[in-house]
C-alpha cells in the first residue's frame, strides 16, 4: 500500500507584548481577515526557521525563541495534507512595518475574537493560548473540528 500524501507545511506565530498581540490584516483573494504573521516553509528549511523568516517578511520583526504551541491541519479537496505550525513569541527587536501581505498592528489580546477573523483563526487562537490542546484536525467533508 503506498502512503505518500502530497504535504504542505506552513507556520504561523501570535507575538504578544505585555496584554497586546501583533496581527496582519491579509487582503488575499484566497485566504483574507485578521491573521497573524507566517506562511509556507520553503524546501529543506527548519520550520522554526520558516516561522522566524516569514514574521521577517510580513512585519519587519526578528523574533527570538519562538515556542510551538501545536498544529492545525486538513486535507484539501485534491488530497494535500495541509499543515500549519502555531508558535507563540514574546521576544523581538526591529521596527513594525506592513508588507504586500497586509497592514500589521497591535492589539488588547482580549479583542482578538471580536474582529474580522480569516477562517478557523478562532481556533488557531484556542491552540496557541491553551495548554492542554496541541491539535486541531479540520474534516473539510463534515465541517467539523476533532481537538486535541
Amino acid at each position: 500500500m503506498d502512503r505518500a500524501q502530497k504535504v504542505i507545511l506552513t507556520s504561523m506565530c501570535q507575538i504578544s507584548n505585555g496584554d497586546e498581540i501583533l496581527v496582519l490584516y491579509k487582503v488575499s483573494k484566497n485566504y483574507s481577515g485578521v491573521t497573524f504573521p507566517g506562511g509556507h516553509v520553503e524546501e529543506n528549511e527548519i520550520i522554526t526557521d520558516a516561522v522566524v523568516r516569514e514574521v521577517y517578511e510580513e512585519t519587519g520583526l526578528h523574533i527570538k525563541n519562538p515556542v510551538m504551541r501545536g498544529i492545525y491541519d486538513w486535507i484539501n479537496e485534491d488530497g494535500t495534507r495541509y499543515f500549519v505550525f502555531l508558535y507563540s513569541a514574546n521576544e523581538f527587536f526591529g521596527e513594525l512595518k506592513s508588507s504586500e501581505e497586509g497592514d500589521v498592528k497591535w492589539i488588547k489580546k482580549d479583542r482578538f475574537l471580536h474582529e474580522k477573523l480569516a477562517q478557523g483563526m478562532d481556533t488557531v487562537f484556542k491552540i496557541i493560548n491553551c495548554e492542554y490542546i496541541s491539535e486541531c484536525f479540520y474534516n473539510k467533508l463534515t465541517q467539523k473540528e476533532i481537538i486535541k
